[in-house]
């Protein structure tokens, strides 16, 4: 009977330190869970912040964590790369320029990476720009490289991939406002900008062109030098109008703005050389539109061409005030340049 008892005593004796090693991995388990959605639901800072950083390609986790940790967007480095391992996310993250703030969770931080919701910066072209002016604007606010985007742009075999007719894409490239992302290709840039123009010149512009006698290649060219000629809204039905009767009549556009498209390093001031020097641009010594368009006009300039005014002029010459002073003689015209233009 002693013995059983002695037993008994001796296996209540080794099973305490197990009952004790079960009480302890219970408190740890607890205390690492506390520890675990702590970190998870909860911002690394109380006063939100904007934070933007750069994930370049190939970027290591235990580089992006420490980064992450770095600029205050987690609290652990080490747990925020447990964390995606957990979520089998390491290989989903994407690169990219992000904005994020010290306000987000882990799991928030982590998903906007995942996503790929880059940071976009807009960036407005105005009417009248060229691919050259454009590609400045872009390089300025550091999204795409100019001579990569005048390349693309000149590159006809990508110009006929996206379905326009002509060698390169000026003309063609919409201005207005625009968000890109940083390292975003170049083609997609210009893809973008030639897909907010077949928004504005669909079946019913083309149908309106071809009652005109226009193929589409012919009212943008017409459309770029009268958004060169005129800023001013209510002009530009006018002088679409006045091209269009010189047109009809056999006479030379005498458009400067074409003249000075097809310079070479022009220094802003026109001379008698000028107009007299031969171009494929050059409206006083050759007939017809010019070679192709001169800039990338905006939708009014398109829509001045399509519905241009019924008027009998068939000249116009630039006032002190930025308006024009239209005439419908030689005579008339010749004694309003001498009033406007000589006498300043």
């Amino acid at each position: 009977m002693s013995a059983k008892v002695s037993t008994k005593y001796s296996r209540k004796k080794r099973s305490r330190p197990f009952r004790w090693l079960l009480v302890v991995f219970a408190i740890l388990s607890a205390w690492l869970m506390a520890d675990v959605y702590n970190f998870i639901s909860a911002p690394t800072s109380s006063e939100p912040e904007a934070v933007v950083i750069e994930i370049p390609p190939g970027m290591s986790l235990r580089a992006l964590s420490n980064v992450l940790q770095e600029r205050g967007l987690t609290s652990s480095a080490e747990r925020f790369g447990w964390f995606v391992r957990f979520k089998g996310a390491a290989r989903r993250i994407k690169a990219g320029e992000y904005q994020l703030s010290t306000g987000l969770r882990p799991g928030e931080v982590l998903d906007k990476i995942v996503r790929g919701e880059v940071l976009l910066h807009q960036i407005t072209f105005p009417e009248g720009y060229t691919i050259e002016q454009m590609a400045e604007l872009l390089e300025s606010r550091d999204l795409a490289k100019a001579h990569a985007f005048i390349a693309a742009a000149s590159n006809p075999a990508f110009v006929q991939r996206l379905n326009i007719p002509a060698s390169t894409l000026e003309g063609y490239l919409f201005p207005d406002t625009y968000q890109f992302a940083r390292n975003l290709p170049t083609e997609k840039i210009l893809a973008s900008l030639v897909e907010r123009f077949d928004q504005h010149f669909g079946p019913t512009q083309e149908e309106k062109a071809e009652e005109l006698g226009f193929t589409l290649h012919q009212v943008v060219t017409l459309a770029s030098v009268v958004e060169k000629e005129t800023a001013v809204p209510d002009e530009r039905p006018l002088i679409a109008g006045v091209f269009l009767n010189r047109l009809k009549k056999g006479i030379r556009l005498q458009s400067d703005p074409t003249v000075i498209y097809g310079l070479k390093n022009f220094d802003g001031n026109l001379t008698k050389a000028h107009l007299e020097a031969d171009t494929p641009y050059n409206t006083y010594t050759r007939p017809g539109l010019p070679a192709g368009p001169i800039c990338n006009p905006g939708a009014a300039s398109i829509q001045a061409v399509l519905n241009p005014a019924s008027t009998p002029y068939l000249y116009f010459v630039a006032k002190k005030d930025g308006t024009h002073h239209f005439s419908s003689t030689l005579v008339e015209h010749n004694a309003a340049v001498l009033r406007h233009q000589k006498r300043r």
